[in-house]
């Protein structure tokens, strides 16, 4: 066996972990937004541009998780 072979599908086995991870960061954000706004429906406005600011900020990091597996 190759060893560059190998040291692509680990690269490809640290992406699928760090896509788990942004799977759970979405959902946390997600979730806690909706029960804030449901606490408090009048600061409806600013929790949402927070929740999209958490929301961009995970999928950079996945989408850098991305990059980083195939940069050999």
């Amino acid at each position: 066996m190759d060893i560059a072979a190998l040291t692509g599908s680990i690269n490809t086995v640290g992406y699928g972990i760090s896509v788990i991870g942004a799977g759970i960061g979405v959902g946390l954000v997600f979730g806690m937004g909706m029960q804030a706004i449901a606490r408090q429906p009048e600061a409806r406005g600013p929790l949402q541009i927070n929740i999209y600011l958490g929301f961009a900020l995970i999928e950079a990091l996945a989408i850098l998780g991305f990059v980083l597996a195939f940069a050999v």
